[in-house]
């Protein structure tokens, strides 16, 4: 594998429900190593973007590689790992403890039942280190907090070697005071590890200085660069792409919140 080659590229995409467009010409290239962010107002598209890349729907128009292979051929799902805003509303009452919700992140790879080796073991304690979660290994998952709940269902897709992270607005359920801490930890793991990260967020102003691309989409991609090149075009073009002026969206983020989601 390639690893010179983006991890995912979209050519001329285009994606309807029914008769209406929700995506139209999307054109993107996702490097090795990149941290990208997805923006947009809600209906933008940017749920059913995530779901052609993960192959949960069709491609109709156009066309989606990743790893260099185009989506509806491509086998290895194992290095795609996602971590979708549900995990939130995880049932809390769910007898099960860190260490178990992480393993069984596994059992694509060893099967539901079968005992985890010494080495997948590690595996587990790596993937619970990486998110910070150690000391808490032992306990209920429902006895965490939003934030921690997430980290833990990170850790559990980090647990099967993925070399690309999806995360669908992961920050839903965190309270405002530990989302800086929780970005702080994706860019860790995109720096450390290595694994390229797409992050579907409404949390701009929060993140804008920890991911290295940024792609803004409300049905077209109204832009799609770097970090620097996306603080230029938040001073000129991004009150145009949502719709009204988004100055709220560098307050702190239980402001702005408000401000995008409108």
């Amino acid at each position: 594998m390639n690893t010179d080659q983006p991890i995912i590229q979209i050519h001329d995409l285009y994606y309807r429900y029914e008769k209406e467009n929700v995506l139209e010409d999307i054109n993107l290239s996702i490097p090795s190593g990149a941290f990208l962010a997805v923006v947009g107002p809600n209906g933008s598209g940017k749920s059913t973007l995530l779901k052609l890349i993960l192959g949960l729907l069709k491609v109709q128009t156009g066309e989606i590689k990743v790893f260099g292979e185009d989506i509806n051929r491509f086998k290895e799902r194992h290095l795609i790992g996602f971590v979708s805003q549900k995990a939130n509303s995880f049932n809390t009452g769910f007898p099960a403890t860190v260490y178990e919700v992480v393993a069984s992140g596994l059992t694509k790879k060893v099967g539901l039942f079968k005992f985890l080796t010494s080495g997948d073991k590690q595996k587990v304690f790596e993937a619970i280190e990486s998110v910070g979660l150690t000391k808490f290994i032992n306990r209920n998952i429902g006895d965490l907090s939003g934030g921690q709940q997430q980290r833990v269902f990170i850790a559990r897709a980090l647990v099967s070697d993925p070399r690309l992270l999806i995360l669908d607005e992961p920050t839903v359920g965190v309270d405002a005071q530990h989302v800086q801490s929780f970005y702080e930890m994706l860019e860790q793991l995109n720096k450390d590890l290595g694994i390229t990260l797409l992050l579907v967020t409404h949390d701009i102003g929060t993140i804008s200085n920890k991911v290295t691309h940024v792609a803004c989409l409300n049905k077209h991609l109204y832009f799609h660069g770097n970090s620097h090149e996306f603080e230029h075009f938040q001073e000129h073009g991004v009150s145009e792409f949502y719709g009204y002026d988004v100055n709220l969206l560098t307050h702190e983020h239980h402001h702005h919140h408000e401000g995008v989601k409108r």
